[in-house]
């Protein structure tokens, strides 16, 4: 129970100093040359400008994407790229009980101000 609680209390002290490194790296940047964006340490990514549906969808579901981590929308650190995951997942399962690859549902958006539902593509991948 004590190392468990050692473990988190330097998870949040870890976290903290990242976050606080992240700002004074920005202020210490005349006010023109602020960004709010870069890499702690030049290993570490943050992002403090506000989020955007565009930059949530792309860390969080992109399909164009090879990596299984991408930058946080907001904050310190990475974000986990769900669709990477779930085809992971499913490549190990279909490898694990030796089936066909499941049927991918696609679905695409509708534009604004349409009334239609959106379409739903079914595909073998």
């Amino acid at each position: 129970m004590r190392t468990l609680r050692g473990v988190r209390r330097l998870a949040r002290f870890t976290a903290f100093g990242l976050v606080v490194a992240a700002l004074a790296t920005e202020l210490t940047k005349p006010e023109a040359e602020r960004t709010w964006e870069g890499r702690v340490f030049g290993v570490v990514p943050y992002d403090f400008r506000p989020p955007t549906w565009q930059r949530i969808r792309d860390a969080y579901w992109n399909p164009n994407s090879e990596h299984l981590f991408s930058d946080r929308v907001f904050g310190v650190g990475w974000a986990l790229n769900l669709y990477r995951a779930k085809t992971l997942m499913e490549g190990a399962y279909s490898r694990l009980t030796g089936t066909r690859p499941a049927l991918s549902i696609r679905m695409t958006v509708r534009s604004e101000g349409s009334g239609d539902k959106p379409d739903v593509v079914i595909t073998r991948e």
